[in-house]
């Protein structure tokens, strides 16, 4: 038994790292010695289905891969990964849920816009940082998104790059079939923004609802402008039956089709399967079965083969991004410890493809790719 003098130096040493936070007790939220746990809200069912599992998929391969090797700081990495159907309400109940009821340290990979803007209040509020969304939309990038690092081009970079693609835009019949939320709303505007500076107009822009296929009101609206062609900012299910559809209805049709990243190229040439030869899809990953790029073949490496996809390959490269993150910001891990790491790594190369933060931008990258469903896959 202890002295009653060393007894109450002992109770007073304990009281003051209750305190000042030097017990394991107080450390950051989903931090303990052995576990590093991260959240993540996206779709697992509902029209973006495909694009949340494929991402979830990527990210738990990469965390099984640093696991391997004793984690990060000997700390083992945990997703803890809900599904909220690709709907804005969920998305934010599912942010209040990891964040005041599991406890997870930050937040990777959420897919959407409108869902990213309903967890956006949630996550500023508890200060907790989220690293690669799946959504190129200006409102997750304005100045109420300090704690977000973005790890894809903005569906401006998209729209650039497809305009530019697209020779005589002036001589063309453009139209575009957006999703009515915020995430069709920003590509539709971003596609307009570039076509001012053309000075080309829209022949027609028509609406789908998230989450539906209805998709027969757009198709009247963009077969009554005469459009030949069409840039689709929509989910992959509505994007899937519109062509469909357009294609049903003039089978003889030229009308050439641009999709943006969101889609999920790999999904949605599933779902088109022999409709969709010649749609056009902007990435922003490097082509994932290519074998060039480190970063590339260390995705393919930890994937099936069947499972591969520009989705999947984003999610992996979210979670190399996020490992690095927690590298540098040292063993006595902070939330505040990891922005401030991302925020002033500079270039980050994850093999072959690098990001690159500052305190004042958090846009890692604006890499723009263009691809084509072709007979028997992508044409790059």
């Amino acid at each position: 038994m202890l002295p009653p003098v060393r007894c109450m130096l002992f109770a007073t040493t304990m009281s003051f790292a209750l305190v000042t936070g030097t017990t394991h007790a107080a450390e950051a939220p989903g931090i303990t010695d052995k576990e590093i746990l991260i959240g993540q809200t996206a779709a697992q069912t509902g029209p973006a289905a495909d694009l949340g599992h494929d991402v979830r998929l990527c990210i738990e391969a990469y965390f099984k891969e640093i696991n391997a090797r004793r984690g990060v700081h000997g700390r083992q990495l945990r997703l803890l990964s809900l599904d909220d159907g690709y709907d804005p309400e969920r998305a934010a109940a599912n942010a209040k849920q990891l964040i005041e009821k599991d406890k997870v340290f930050a937040l990777l990979g959420n897919v959407g816009t409108a869902t990213g803007l309903a967890v956006l209040p949630v996550m500023n509020e508890a200060k907790v940082p989220l690293v690669g969304p799946y959504s190129g939309a200006e409102s997750l990038r304005g100045p109420d998104s300090g704690l977000i690092f973005h790890i894809r081009a903005s569906y401006s970079d998209e729209a650039q790059a497809i305009i530019k693609s697209i020779a005589n835009p002036a001589g063309r019949r453009l139209a575009v079939l957006y999703q009515n939320d915020a995430f069709g709303k920003s590509g539709l505007a971003d596609v307009e923004h570039e076509l001012k500076r053309l000075n080309v107009a829209l022949v027609a822009k028509a609406p789908v609802e998230r989450n539906s296929t209805d998709v027969a009101a757009a198709v009247d609206a963009i077969n009554k402008a005469k459009a030949d062609g069409v840039i689709m900012m929509s989910a992959y299910k509505s994007n899937a039956a519109f062509v469909r559809e357009l294609r049903r209805r003039d089978p003889q049709s030229f009308t050439q089709f641009w999709a943006v990243s969101f889609v999920g190229g790999k999904a949605l040439a599933n779902e088109l399967g022999p409709d969709g030869r010649g749609v056009a899809v902007s990435q922003v990953v490097p082509f994932p079965w290519g074998d060039v790029l480190p970063v590339v073949r260390e995705h393919a490496k930890a994937m099936p083969a069947d499972a591969v996809s520009f989705a999947t390959l984003e999610g992996y490269i979210d979670a190399k991004v996020l490992v690095e993150g927690l590298k540098r910001a040292g063993k006595n891990l902070t939330r505040d410890g990891l922005v401030q790491a991302l925020a002033s790594a500079g270039k980050l190369d994850v093999g072959g493809f690098a990001v690159q933060f500052s305190p004042t931008d958090h846009k890692g990258s604006r890499y723009v790719d263009l691809t084509m469903i072709g007979r028997g896959g992508f044409i790059h």
